[in-house]
């Protein structure tokens, strides 16, 4: 998927919410990204065209929260709490990631099988 920045994007995304899990003083979310405005989107291995400069999940923690709730390594994260993740830079996003303030993360994100299928199932039926 790619898109220009600034401008409006259609994507196919799915919701998940994550509850960080406390150790000590941190709270763990269990995932680590990638990406951002401010990085080289050629070094991405998940942006197909090698010009996407989004924010993409690049490892998951067997068992750990994130994988509990669904999140999968190469998702592409579009919103964390509300806020817009397509135009931020690397460490913007981690730091909206991880407020303190915050024992959720609620994340919009969409991955090539959401957008595939959707594809497919518009394929099988007629349009009206």
């Amino acid at each position: 998927m790619s898109f220009i920045p600034g401008q409006p994007v259609t994507a196919v995304v799915q919701r998940i919410e994550i509850k960080k899990l406390r150790q000590g003083h941190n709270l763990i979310l269990g995932f680590s990204i990638g990406g951002g405005i401010d990085q080289d989107p050629g070094q991405n291995p998940f942006s197909e065209d090698k010009t996407d400069k989004g924010i993409y999940v690049t490892r998951i923690t067997p068992k750990g929260p994130a994988d509990a709730a669904g999140l999968r390594m190469g998702d592409k994260i579009m919103q964390v709490n509300g806020w817009d993740m397509t135009v931020v830079t690397h460490d913007q996003a981690r730091k909206k990631l991880t407020r303190k303030n915050e024992d959720v993360v609620r994340l919009l994100v969409t991955r090539k099988s959401l957008e595939d299928a959707v594809k497919h199932s518009m394929g099988n039926h007629p349009r009206q």
